[in-house]
């Protein structure tokens, strides 16, 4: 894929530009609908910066349901919902009927009887937001499903980047840490590939996917060499609670080898943008002095999702709004 091939999305009307029912994952998204996401952000940034309201999705009901703990993505979720004007309702599993048996199918169905206009999910297992998404009749918006993905997660890294960088396409990407069991890894790689930009995946072979190169990307063991002339680099943490077993030897020796230190940093490009998704944790992955470093954009990340989120949804309820070209 390369910047000649996308397909500008201003020149598509409705509906058309964006077809999707619901927002699952980056995979399937052609470059034309994810610039469209891009491109629709853009309008919240300096809304919320203002903490201005809209009353864009005023009268619907937006379910936030987090099976698995979050603190970024649900508050941002939240926000994102409430400056849109919806009314929002956070349910979290260790007050669901999912701790006492509850199978996802009767949740979903439960949700649904509900009547919610849009639902934001957050699961530990890998599908769950798609099964559910297969059974309510109203939008559904993936907060992040096991290994697989983290799409808002994806666009607000890419809107950041192309704000920060001028433009995704032709950017050198790096990223390094614990790609094994990061969702967010893989809705990077898919979004910042299909928008041209060159990505460079950097772990321990324990945490390395297997067949990862067939993502599109260039595959590293040693960090020093994939920092070469990059333009970003984005750090992961540790998913300890992801692991089953030994993946590497001690974080001391992951520090040694692959965290992100001043000195280390010199490698990339002298303008190179910091990121990291969040929650850090410094002095594995990432020093406090490149974390608060001047070009870092860790901070920026928050508030780019807070604006994503509210395109997501604003995007997603348009034929429940029975929004002209979309109804």
């Amino acid at each position: 894929m390369t910047a000649s091939d996308h397909r500008p999305a201003s020149l598509i009307p409705g509906r058309a530009v964006f077809p999707h029912r619901h927002l699952t994952g980056i995979a399937g998204l052609q470059p034309h609908e994810i610039t469209f996401l891009l491109d629709e952000a853009e309008q919240w940034i300096e809304a919320n910066r203002a903490r201005r309201k809209s009353d864009r999705l005023a009268g619907l009901t937006v379910i936030n349901a987090f099976f698995e703990n979050s603190t970024r993505t649900l508050l941002s979720f939240e926000i994102a919902g409430k400056r849109l004007g919806a009314d929002v309702v956070n349910m979290h599993a260790a007050q669901s009927s999912v701790k006492k048996g509850e199978t996802l199918i009767d949740t979903a169905m439960t949700l649904n009887a509900m009547r919610a206009d849009a639902l934001v999910i957050r699961h530990q297992s890998s599908g769950a937001v798609q099964l559910i998404a297969g059974k309510v009749d109203c939008p559904v918006l993936n907060a992040g499903d096991g290994r697989h993905e983290h799409p808002t997660q994806a666009l607000l890294d890419a809107l950041t980047i192309r704000r920060r960088r001028g433009s995704i396409a032709g950017q050198r990407v790096v990223i390094c840490g614990d790609l094994l069991h990061s969702r967010v890894a893989r809705s990077n790689i898919l979004a910042l590939t299909a928008l041209a930009a060159e990505v460079r995946v950097v772990a321990p072979s324990t945490l390395m996917p297997a067949a990862v190169e067939s993502m599109g990307v260039a595959a590293f063991t040693d960090f020093d060499a994939a920092l070469d002339g990059a333009d970003v680099v984005m750090m992961l943490r540790l998913q300890n609670e992801r692991m089953d077993g030994a993946f590497i030897p001690s974080t001391r020796e992951f520090h040694a080898r692959y965290g992100l230190t001043v000195e280390r940093l010199k490698r990339a490009r002298p303008d190179a943008l910091i990121m990291h998704p969040g929650p850090m944790n410094r002095g594995v992955e990432i020093t406090s002095a490149v974390a608060d470093h001047e070009r870092s954009a860790i901070t920026e990340q928050v508030e780019m999702g807070v604006a994503v989120r509210m395109a997501c949804l604003d995007v997603l309820t348009r034929a429940e709004r029975g929004v002209p070209g979309w109804a």
